[in-house]
C-alpha cells in the first residue's frame, strides 16, 4: 500500500466524486473502493467527502441510499447496440441520444462546484458525462474497467483518463499506446467480506448436516434473481450430480416452485446432500468457502471473487452480455486452465462431461483451483486506491 501519496495530500478532507452504475458490475466494485479508500484515509487521520453521480433509477442510486453516500442524478442516453446499423437509428436510440447533452451540462455543474480531488468512473453510460466534465475541469479522471475487454463507455473515455485502471495483464495488448502508458494493472475490486467465510459456518448456517464431507461440495448459482438455463441444466443431471458431490442451489426466488418437485423426488440419502434455496445472503462466503467446485455465470464481479478465493469453477456464460463479455472472461480462464467454460449451445449432457472431471478427480480440481488463484487480485481495492491517491497528489 502506498502511503506516500496521502502523505502529499493537503491536511483537510479528500473530496471524491465517484461514477458509474447501471449494473452490479460497475456499482459494487466502486463501493469497494470508496471503502477501501475512507479506511486507508482514516488510518492517517482524514476524512472522506463523497459525491455519488448516476441516475435515479439505477443501482448506484439505492447502493448509495444504503451507504449514506450523497447523490447528484445526470440525464444520460443509453445505445441499444445492433449488428444491423439500421436498427440503432430507432427512436428509443434518438430519444436517448437527445439527453446526452442535458447530462453534459449537469455534470460539468456538478463537478466544478464540488471540486473533487478526484473522480473515480467504474463504466456504464452515466460515467460519460461525468468523466468528460472532470477533463474540462481539470480534475483528475481515474476510471476502473472490469472486464477482460474494454466496456463500450470506457473504450471512449480511455483516452480522457489521468490514470486507467484494468483488471487484467491481458488487456493491455487491446489498449493505445498512450492509453498503455498511463494504465495500472490494479485487478477488479472484491468485497473484503467474500474472503473470509468458513466452511463450518455454512455448515450450522444453513442445516446442512446431511452433507457428506467425503465428497466436494458445488456450489450453484445464476446470480441473486437465478438463471433459468443453469437451473434447468442442474435439474436434468441432478441425481447423477448428488451420487459424486454435495449441491448447495441457489436458484432465485422466483425459482424455487418450479424446482422444488425435482428435489421432492429425490431418494432420502440423496436428497440429504442437497439443499434448495432462492437466495445466499448474509451467509454467501461461508458457502464459497464450502465449495470446491462453483457453477456459475461469468460476470467480472463473480470472476474477480472466485480467482481471489482460488475456486475451481464450470462457467455457463450469459450470451446476452453487452459485447458478449461474459464468454471472454471464461475464456481466458479456460484457455489457461483455470476454469471450464461452457461456449455456445449447453447441454445438460455438455454440463456432465465438464463438471465430472473436477468431481472425481482431487488433483486436477486442485490445479484447476491453484491456475484461478494466480489471476486473483485479493488486494485490487487497495491496488485501486493506491491510482486514486497517487493521481489526486499528481496533479496538485
Amino acid at each position: 500500500m502506498n502511503s506516500d501519496a496521502v502523505n502529499r495530500l493537503p491536511e483537510r478532507v479528500f473530496r471524491l466524486i465517484v461514477t458509474g452504475g447501471g449494473t452490479g458490475g460497475h456499482t459494487y466494485p466502486a463501493l469497494t473502493a470508496v471503502r477501501a479508500l475512507q479506511t486507508r484515509l482514516a488510518a492517517s487521520g482524514r476524512g472522506l467527502d463523497v459525491l455519488w453521480v448516476g441516475t435515479a433509477d439505477g443501482l448506484e442510486a439505492r447502493v448509495a441510499a444504503s451507504e449514506g453516500i450523497r447523490f447528484a442524478e445526470v440525464a444520460t442516453g443509453k445505445i441499444r447496440r445492433s449488428s444491423n446499423p439500421l436498427k440503432m437509428v430507432s427512436a428509443a436510440n434518438i430519444r436517448d441520444m437527445g439527453r446526452v447533452p442535458l447530462g453534459a451540462v449537469q455534470a460539468r455543474k456538478i463537478v466544478a462546484d464540488f471540486a473533487p480531488d478526484a473522480v473515480l468512473a467504474t463504466g456504464g453510460y452515466v460515467a460519460v458525462p461525468v468523466s468528460l466534465a472532470a477533463r474540462l475541469c481539470h480534475r483528475p479522471l481515474v476510471i476502473h474497467e472490469q472486464t477482460v475487454r474494454l466496456g463500450l463507455a470506457n473504450r471512449q473515455l480511455a483516452r480522457h483518463a489521468t490514470r486507467f485502471a484494468v483488471s487484467s495483464e491481458s488487456t493491455l495488448s487491446l489498449l493505445t499506446e498512450s492509453v498503455r502508458a498511463v494504465t495500472v494493472v490494479t485487478g477488479n475490486p472484491v468485497r473484503p467480506e467474500v474472503l473470509t467465510g468458513h466452511p463450518e459456518k455454512a455448515i450450522q448456517t444453513l442445516g446442512l448436516h446431511g452433507f457428506d464431507r467425503s465428497l466436494p461440495t458445488v456450489y450453484v448459482t445464476g446470480g441473486a434473481q437465478g438463471s433459468a438455463q443453469i437451473n434447468t441444466l442442474v435439474r436434468d443431471i441432478l441425481p447423477w450430480l448428488l451420487e459424486r458431490a454435495n449441491v448447495v442451489h441457489q436458484c432465485g426466488p422466483a425459482n424455487v416452485a418450479g424446482l422444488e418437485p425435482t428435489a421432492w423426488a429425490l431418494p432420502g440419502a440423496l436428497a440429504a446432500r442437497y439443499l434448495l434455496t432462492g437466495y445466499v445472503g448474509p451467509e454467501l462466503p461461508d458457502v464459497l468457502a464450502l465449495a470446491d467446485v462453483v457453477l456459475s455465470r461469468s460476470g467480472a464481479g463473480t470472476i474477480a471473487e472466485l480467482t481471489a478465493l482460488g475456486k475451481a469453477a464450470v462457467f455457463v456464460p450469459l450470451a446476452s452480455s453487452a459485447g458478449n463479455e461474459q464468454a471472454h472472461n471464461a475464456r481466458h480462464l479456460a484457455d489457461a486452465g483455470a476454469a471450464v467454460a461452457l461456449l455456445g449451445e449447453v447441454t445438460a449432457e455438455g454440463l456432465r462431461q465438464a463438471v465430472e472431471p473436477l468431481l472425481t478427480d482431487p488433483i486436477r480440481r486442485a490445479a484447476t483451483a491453484e491456475r484461478a488463484r494466480v489471476y486473483g487480485r485479493p488486494d485490487a481495492a487497495e491496488r485501486l486506491v493506491d491510482v486514486v491517491l497517487d493521481a489526486a497528489a499528481a496533479s496538485r
